[in-house]
């Protein structure tokens, strides 16, 4: 088994059709197929052996699955990494991995070779790169892999700590891709998939590039999303299938473009959707979102809705091949209703972190179920919500209070555009309740009539005390709002005086 073989089946039975779109440049699957065949002969010819890893520091762009799938179809290990990181974390990215080698954008070189110690730097700048593949004979191989084979080091966020490389095998995506296409995105060779989301990450993986090209499909890819350019793209190109995060239906939805696109599906991961956005999204574009659920330990889906059965504000049920329950502290599972932990279990689950034993066997019990640190509840149809992450829950007086629940009454309100709410340190309750807003272009309003409406449907102990508004929220690369580092006002939590 090798993930590569999606691409050299599909080349094989429609080598003609185009594969990858960059506004008007095209690949077709057969220009694709010998272009990784070429990759992978000079891989050999530069000593990487099956097993070796290979990292590639790639925006969206034709040359990212390129390499990747040059990288896997020689056996080699791929390590993606964000084009925007600098030379300190490249390092450690590279260390902690040992790739022999790293595949760059020519603009991100610098950083890149201030932190390749021991890794060859690979310029990937088009026509040089190109020409320099040229030279490799392009073969039909693709290495033997075995299921348990690792295909792909991803590097977690590294929320607490250094970041983690989630071992992901061969088994573990080509399954992940299958249940996928199957159970909710069913593509077809005359649809046309949105890739604006980054490449180098779990659900740009699966979601967009592998199940695009196992199915035929065409990626029309944006190197960095902007609303205004994916409405012209998505019109332009006929696109059918948009995947993106929360963040990029806001984004679209606030965009002055009267640009529609006729798609025929959407789905939404990586973050909480709130259901106003949801609504506001299907009214405006005339479409369905299928909101999911999953980690980079879990290939990533592990959880989404379905056209046929889909509950606004949940996260589905889990697909094909996975299991799912809550669990407590003790590790026991509880009844529909119940808040606890999300844990995981099936074909999509990780090997285990590279060289971190002590790490995996925290989150990784013995008989396979992953726990997640997402909290969450099932409701008595089998319908997974989550509420947030463990270390996200306030605990303010004694009273647990989930983010989620406010985040939604907050995008309920028509002057609000995005929302975070974290728990801001209190002197004697512990924690009281913070919220970051942006409020849309033009809006006008008060911290304390925001609170005020807040709390006039939650709660007394619940609603946000401490209320700012902020230009924009900070996000990582998906466009998922990072919590960790919003920084309240100086401010006394208790006065009720928002900033």
């Amino acid at each position: 088994m090798n993930v590569a073989e999606f691409l050299t089946g599909t080349a094989s039975a429609q080598p003609d059709s185009v594969a990858l779109r960059l506004d008007q440049a095209v690949v077709t699957y057969r220009e694709l197929d010998e272009s990784s065949a070429r990759v992978a002969a000079m891989l050999a010819a530069e000593g990487v052996e099956p097993g070796d890893r290979v990292a590639l520091m790639l925006p969206n762009v034709p040359e990212f699955a390129v390499v990747y799938y040059g990288i896997l179809r020689a056996g080699a290990v791929a390590v993606p990494m964000n084009p925007l990181l600098k030379a300190r974390e490249i390092r450690y990215y590279l260390a902690d991995s040992a790739a022999k080698l790293i595949f760059v954008w020519p603009v991100v070189a610098d950083e890149a070779m201030a932190g390749a110690d021991s890794a060859k730097v690979v310029p990937a700048e088009p026509a040089n790169f190109a020409a320099m593949i040229a030279n490799f004979a392009a073969g039909d191989e693709v290495a033997d892999r075995a299921t348990s084979d690792t295909a792909v080091l991803l590097y977690t966020s590294g929320t607490t700590g250094q970041p983690k490389g989630a071992e992901l095998t061969h088994g573990n995506l080509v399954h992940n891709v299958e249940a996928s296409l199957g159970d909710l995105l069913r593509l077809g060779p005359d649809d046309v998939v949105f890739g604006g989301l980054p490449l180098f990450h779990a659900f740009g993986q699966t979601c967009a590039l592998n199940a695009s090209v196992a199915s035929g499909a065409t990626l029309l890819l944006l190197p960095r999303f902007d609303p205004e350019a994916a409405l012209t793209q998505l019109v332009a190109h006929h696109a059918t299938v948009f995947a993106g995060v929360p963040t990029m239906y806001s984004a679209l939805l606030a965009s002055a473009s009267t640009e529609r696109p006729k798609l025929k599906l959407c789905i939404s991961g990586g973050a909480a959707l709130p259901v106003e956005v949801l609504q506001a999204f299907e009214e405006r574009f005339g479409t369905v979102i299928l909101e999911g659920y999953g980690l980079s330990e879990t290939s990533p889906v592990a959880c989404f809705n379905r056209a046929d059965a889909r509950k606004a504000g949940s996260i589905g049920t889990p697909i094909t091949g996975v299991e799912m329950k809550l669990v407590n502290s003790s590790d026991e599972q509880l009844a529909a209703g119940e808040v606890g932990e999300i844990a995981i279990r099936g074909d999509n689950i990780m090997q285990g972190y590279w060289n971190k034993p002590d790490a995996t066997a925290a989150v990784l019990s013995a008989d396979g179920w992953f726990r997640t640190g997402d909290l969450g509840r099932v409701d008595e149809d089998g319908f997974f919500y989550v509420v947030g992450r463990n270390k996200d829950l306030i605990i303010r007086g004694g009273y647990n209070i989930y983010p989620r629940e406010l985040e939604e009454l907050l995008y309920e309100h028509p002057a609000v555009l995005e929302a975070a709410v974290i728990g801001v340190a209190h002197a004697t309750l512990g924690e009281e309740v913070g919220a970051a807003v942006v409020l849309h272009a033009g809006a006008e309003l008060s911290a304390g009539d925001l609170r005020a409406y807040v709390k006039r449907n939650v709660a007394a102990y619940k609603y946000p005390r401490l209320v700012w508004f902020v230009d924009s929220l900070p996000k990582g690369p998906t466009g998922k709002i990072l919590k960790r580092e919003i920084v309240p006002p100086a401010a006394d939590a208790e006065s009720e005086n928002g900033s």
